[in-house]
């Protein structure tokens, strides 16, 4: 394909092409958005906002505690295990004034995930929060961490909501267990520490890497994808014009309140909420545990937010809660989602639940993580919308053959966003990018005449029903279209006859639905080879720490019983 096939094709106010190269790292970033917007709100949670100056501030202390006070040198790594709370841009941006690589770690994790990490990345030292410290209690002593920094849930609140906040959260919600952590330091007194002396500015260039990102090991063990400055720089320019278009109608600059679940250790939310959106002076509204949707939504009560970071499994369980429906929307300009697919089901209802339509993006972590998007106000729900500035894409064959417009092959993406490749990997980095920089994603896509793209289903995912191919997303967006379904994953079983047949795994809001029921609503709907031949309800779906339903794990079930 035509590399300048999609030049042509954006929407009028949409350049083809932006300046990657606008700043020299993530840092000077930070730095212009601090000044430029000091006395903004930068980022709230558990009710606590902080400036950009304020925040300028305590990054500065937290450089300066690791440049003084510990042996870290420029280029170590750091791991950071922190849920949506405002020690997460406090430490992360003070690593990277340190000159540190940060090294995302998902709360979450088990002790096993969390030592393969630790050990691969080579991290020199870890923050981590109360609730996961006696994991790390036992993980510690496994790897080459010699700095340890525990914080509390409440550390950043006012003195008299600290004490209230870390008490309930220890001995009423007893979400932390004893831990000993020989010779580790509390944030709070690294902070004090810092702020005695002073941080001493690092010079980072634009391919020093920024930020090791490990791929969620649904395919395996998990490998730490290299983002440079530039490729996390450049998916912020790439990203700007395109949110500018939804957030700055009629005109206004003013800041907006931006509400954001998805967990900052996440590629998306970090690329959108600590690059994109603090560059342009917005305020994120950070909630910790989105999954206490009565929690969540009397966080949302406060705000009248401009625009919501999500993804399917969450628009659906918002707009199932009552008390969700009756909030007030009439400011939301701006809805986004990424990380799984967005059914048509979850789409239409989020539209008619808060008034503002969804622009759903695709990307990936080796991609910083954004490749398309659908442009605000030329939206098409089904497509990933069309690929970010300076990036092209095109779809191949097995044999790795450029296929024509509209026909379905794995699709491969070139843009200064790519990673620089696998942490010590380089077999894995030469399997995934090829020697001229395209990397093969392993998602299967379609590539439209307008230029949006179509995501079919991941290529391992896909079912192969008597040799003809069924798209698990597909099966999934006609079944989740049912009223009575909340959410559903379609996996492909084994069968003597045919090779594979189409399973679905659902929940449901009717305990009267049979499997009859979704058989015959999806006969009416998909070719016959498609229709879900068993359906299995479940009282809920396994996922990972963002909400995408683990396919992985159903087949894994099924093929071992």
């Amino acid at each position: 394909m035509n590399e300048n096939f999609f030049s042509d094709k954006y929407p009028e106010g949409l350049p083809a092409t932006v300046d990657v190269d606008k700043y020299a790292n993530v840092v000077e970033v930070f730095n212009h958005s601090v000044k430029k917007y000091a006395d903004r709100p930068a980022f709230t949670a558990l009710g606590k906002t902080l400036s950009y100056s304020e925040l300028d501030q305590l990054t500065a202390d937290f450089a300066a505690y690791l440049q003084n006070d510990t042996n870290l040198q420029k280029g170590d790594r750091i791991a950071v295990q922190l849920p949506n709370l405002l020690q997460y841009p406090v430490v992360v941006f003070g690593a990277m004034r340190a000159g540190l690589v940060v090294v995302n770690t998902n709360p979450l994790y088990t002790e096993r995930e969390m030592e393969h990490q630790f050990n691969d990345s080579g991290a020199k030292a870890l923050v981590v929060l109360a609730n996961m410290a006696g994991k790390a209690d036992r993980v510690v002593p496994k790897t080459q961490i010699e700095h340890v920094i525990v914080t509390q849930a409440g550390d950043m609140c006012s003195p008299l909501k600290r004490t209230l906040v870390n008490f309930v959260v220890k001995n009423v919600k007893k979400e932390v267990e004893p831990f000993t952590l020989p010779g580790h330091k509390t944030l709070l007194n690294c902070l004090k520490q810092g702020k005695k002396s002073s941080y001493s500015p690092v010079s980072s260039a634009p391919e020093d890497i920024a930020v090791l990102q490990y791929t969620g090991g649904t395919t395996g063990v998990a490998k730490g994808a290299m983002l440079t400055n530039r490729n996390l720089v450049a998916n912020m320019c790439q990203a700007h014009p395109l949110f500018m278009m939804g957030l700055s109608k009629g005109g206004d600059e003013s800041a907006k309140v931006v509400v954001a679940p998805l967990p900052l250790y996440h590629i998306y939310a970090f690329t959108v909420n600590c690059m994109v959106l603090m560059e342009t002076g917005n305020h994120n509204v950070l909630i910790p545990n989105p999954r206490d949707l009565p929690g969540f939504i009397s966080e949302l009560k406060k705000w009248k937010f401009n625009a919501f970071l999500g993804l399917n499994t969450l628009f659906v369980g918002l707009c199932n809660n009552e008390d969700f429906r009756k909030l007030d929307f009439s400011n939301l300009q701006l809805t986004i989602s990424g990380g799984m697919a967005l059914t048509k089901a979850a789409a239409d209802r989020w539209k008619e639940v808060t008034g503002c339509e969804v622009s759903e993006g695709y990307g990936m972590t080796e991609t910083s993580p954004i490749v398309a998007f659908n442009p605000p106000g030329h939206t098409q729900i089904g497509t990933i919308g069309m690929p970010v500035s300076n990036t092209v894409c095109k779809v191949i064959d097995e044999e790795g053959n450029d296929l024509p417009v509209g026909e379905a092959g794995e699709l491969c993406v070139k843009g200064p966003q790519v990673m620089k490749g696998y942490w010590q990997r380089p077999e894995a980095t030469a399997e995934t990018i090829t020697e001229d920089g395209w990397l093969k994603t392993g998602d299967m896509a379609q590539i439209q005449e307008d230029g949006y793209l179509k995501i079919v289903d991941r290529k391992k995912d896909m079912i192969i029903v008597s040799g003809f191919n069924v798209y698990p997303n597909e099966v999934e967006d006609v079944v989740a279209g049912h009223p009575d379904i909340v959410e559903c994953a379609a996996v492909g079983v084994p069968d003597d006859t045919t090779g594979e047949q189409v399973k679905i795994f659902a929940v449901t809001s009717n305990p009267s639905l049979t499997p009859k029921d979704v058989k015959d609503f999806a006969r009416e709907r998909l070719t016959a080879y498609k229709v879900p031949k068993m359906v299995e309800f479940r009282e809920e779906l396994p996922k990972t720490n963002v909400g995408k339903i683990l396919r992985r794990e159903l087949r894994d079930e099924e093929t071992s019983k």
